[in-house]
């Protein structure tokens, strides 16, 4: 049975999905960061993750930004094969979505119109779509807007099979200490193993929208996330890069089937926010 979906239906909700992403921190992030607090063994951490505590309360009655840097939209899409759209492509209507998103609630307009001649599009569009169709005949979307702070230090590495899982974990570690106090911790760390080397970049990108408290049901990889957040923590970062024991507040791994002369791995690295929203329509 076929189901028409109007796509000003998709940028209705887009718009509020932007809006609610950076003035809102998730439940799952929230809960994560007032843990944080409670568990960090420097005095100075805790000192930190409180004042973050305050700007996130702040924001919250205010209805400001959690962050000056509002990012650039980044939306997946599940499509429902059993849905049908109506109205404008749905492309142009997710980004009309974005742009009205991005006007009306006062957010920072960061997107350049050419990567090399620079000059601001002004309504932060367009916006990084991903789209899978799946079964059904619903739209689920994920809106993630991703700060550049923490998007520099992101880093794909083309392993060699017989690198293994020593290797894994040793280029996860290494993205990490290399992006230091810049990525803005505690950091949520996605992790994309397998496929290709765009695949896994947006395997990692995917995987900092999972909840913070959801780990892996591959028992493996489950095994890799816990270690792999435990040693990060031990790298003594801490909160705003000035030392603790709360470097990373969860380690998220997907991975794909890839080629026999492969082993491709991107690090996606997000701030304490790690802003995300899903809706159903």
């Amino acid at each position: 049975m076929i189901r028409s979906v109007r796509t000003e239906t998709i940028t209705q909700n887009v718009k509020e999905m932007c809006i609610e992403a950076n003035y809102y921190l998730s439940k799952d992030m929230d809960q994560a960061m007032k843990n944080a607090v409670q568990t960090e063994k420097s005095e100075l951490g805790r000192k930190i993750l409180n004042q973050l505590q305050d700007n996130l309360k702040i924001a919250d009655e205010e209805r400001i930004p959690i962050c000056q840097d509002t990012g650039m939209a980044v939306l997946f899409v599940e499509a429902g094969q059993d849905v049908h759209f109506e109205g404008m492509p749905i492309e142009d209507a997710i980004n009309e979505g974005v742009r009205l998103g991005y006007t009306e609630g006062y957010l920072r307009k960061s997107v350049v119109k050419d990567p090399l001649i620079r000059e601001n599009t002004k309504d932060n569009t367009p916006a990084v779509i991903h789209y899978t169709i799946v079964p059904g005949d619903k739209v689920k979307i994920t809106m993630a807007p991703k700060g550049f702070g923490s998007e520099n230090m992101s880093r794909i590495f083309m392993l060699k099979p017989a690198d293994g899982m020593e290797g894994v974990k040793n280029a996860i570690l290494t993205a990490v200490k290399d992006a230091g106090p810049n990525a803005c911790p505690p950091m949520v760390v996605g992790v994309g193993i397998g496929g290709t080397f765009e695949k896994c970049a947006i395997l990692a990108k995917k995987a900092l929208t999972r909840s913070v408290n959801e780990r892996s049901d591959i028992p493996y990889v489950r095994e890799m996330e816990e270690e792999m957040l435990e040693k990060i923590n031990q790298l003594g970062i801490g909160p705003g890069g000035l030392g603790g024991t709360t470097t990373a507040l969860a380690v998220n791994i997907n991975t794909y089937p890839t080629h026999i002369a492969g082993l491709p791995v991107a690090v996606n690295i997000c701030c304490h926010v790690n802003r995300h929203v899903v809706r159903e329509i």
